[in-house]
């Protein structure tokens, strides 16, 4: 029932868009943008360069499907202390989840993304994650025009912002094509929020301005005081980065970025930076209690700091490929706080992965990871979240991925009556995923 479910509502947006696929050409290539397939991996923002030509409006539908088989077991110090007892587990599959993606080419160099959730762990419902419009071309005569475009692209809508470089390579919803691993990291740096972004790219250079409503939706709800905070002020979140990014030769590419994220005051319902996944984790219900279920407990194995009305954050990435071997790494540092405390936290989050492809077109990969989050949770001594991850995966063909993971990941230093106090899980997920 549940895929004959998914079907329909697939088959209801299609239909829904019938009469404009009727007027235009489908297509499986669309200038300036991102393949859900193997052909996306290790893509960052789009480039400025494109061998397709503009023939007349064209859409492209594409899709992200994917199924997961989980093997985890988890404990804490239940029986010790007071701490609530988990949920118990046991081998079994997952929900399954499920994206539908529209590009639409509109003119030459605008291009328009939707992007749908038909199915995931938190919402079993379909609704929209997203859409923009994007500007790599103006329909304005005079050299001028063309000389800005030629280096800069304008980005518009209610959308995932572009803060760091990790969320390029994160499992979203049904779309996992692009993470080598089930799952993100502990502190999950993902948000979708109304605003604007103008890139500059030349010369393998990138830099990029942002501005958001820094809310995960539109909200024109005045703000409410505490007695912890009377700021009643609602301010919008302003997101930079600067990348080089540069093949230095057929085989070895290199990376460096670094992204920086501030919202000084954010409305009501908060800002959402490490909040922002609505579709929810792929370990489930690990380090959960007996009461949770799927979709109000749709977060397990990551870890929210908590910063709902102020928040700075900066993220630096490094990426290499030698030819199959590539290492990408992230060193990120947060602050802030809610509106019911006086001063602000920190938190530091650091990441590596390795990951090895061979075989013909690399289709097949072996890869590790080591994750870790250390700070101030407003508990009396700071905590830390590590995880070691190692896994395998093959394109069966470039739409096509069977990956398997081993994961491990401890909890430190939680204070007795907390779920989390001298927690662990460990064990395999088992993913089957589809992206077109």
């Amino acid at each position: 029932m549940r895929y004959t479910s998914l079907l329909l509502k697939a088959f209801t947006i299609a239909a829904c868009c019938l009469p404009m696929a009727l007027k235009a050409q489908f297509s499986d290539s669309i200038a300036y943008m991102r393949y859900n397939d193997q052909r996306g991996i290790n893509v960052f923002e789009t480039p400025k360069s494109t061998n397709i030509e503009f023939t007349g409006t064209k859409i492209r539908f594409g899709g992200g499907f994917t199924q997961t088989f989980q093997g985890l077991k988890h404990e804490n110090s239940y029986g010790k202390t007071t701490t609530p007892k988990l949920y118990g587990i046991t081998p079994g599959f997952n929900t399954a989840n499920a994206n539908l993606t529209m590009d639409v080419a509109l003119a030459d160099g605008i291009r328009l993304n939707l992007t749908s959730y038909l199915s995931s762990r938190h919402h079993n419902e379909t609704w929209v994650k997203g859409g923009y419009i994007q500007f790599d071309k103006l329909p304005l005569k005079g050299k001028i025009f063309d000389d800005i475009m030629k280096v800069t692209t304008i980005k518009v809508g209610h959308m995932e912002i572009n803060y760091g470089d990790q969320h390029f390579r994160r499992s979203d919803g049904g779309h996992t094509f692009y993470n080598p691993f089930a799952e993100n990291y502990i502190m999950d740096a993902f948000s979708t929020e109304i605003g604007g972004e103008i890139y500059v790219q030349k010369n393998g250079f990138l830099g990029m301005a942002g501005v958001s409503n820094g809310l995960i939706k539109g909200n024109i709800d005045s703000v409410i005081a505490t007695p912890q905070d009377d700021n009643v002020h609602k301010s919008p979140s302003l997101y930079f980065k600067g990348a080089y990014d540069n093949r230095l030769t057929e085989n070895v590419r290199v990376r460096v970025a670094v992204s920086y994220y501030h919202n000084g005051s954010a409305g009501k319902n908060g800002n959402t930076l490490y909040g922002g996944d609505r579709t929810g984790s792929n370990y489930f219900m690990v380090l959960e209690p007996t009461t949770g279920t799927y979709s109000a407990n749709a977060f397990s194995g990551r870890l929210n700091p908590g910063f709902t009305k102020k928040i700075d954050a900066a993220q630096v990435n490094a990426f290499a490929k030698i030819y199959g071997f590539e290492v990408f790494g992230t060193y990120e540092q947060a602050r802030g706080r809610s509106n019911a405390e006086y001063s602000s936290r920190k938190m530091n989050q650091f990441a590596i992965d390795g990951v090895y492809r061979f075989g013909c077109k690399e289709n097949l990969y072996v890869a590790a990871r080591y994750n870790v989050v250390k700070g101030n949770l407003g508990f009396a001594e700071d905590v830390t979240v590590d995880r070691i991850v190692g896994s395998a995966g093959w394109f069966i063909t470039r739409n096509v991925l069977l990956k398997g993971e081993y994961v491990q990941q401890n909890y430190r230093d939680f204070p007795v009556g907390d779920i989390r106090n001298e927690g662990k899980f460990n064990g395999y997920v088992i993913a089957a995923t589809v992206g077109f």
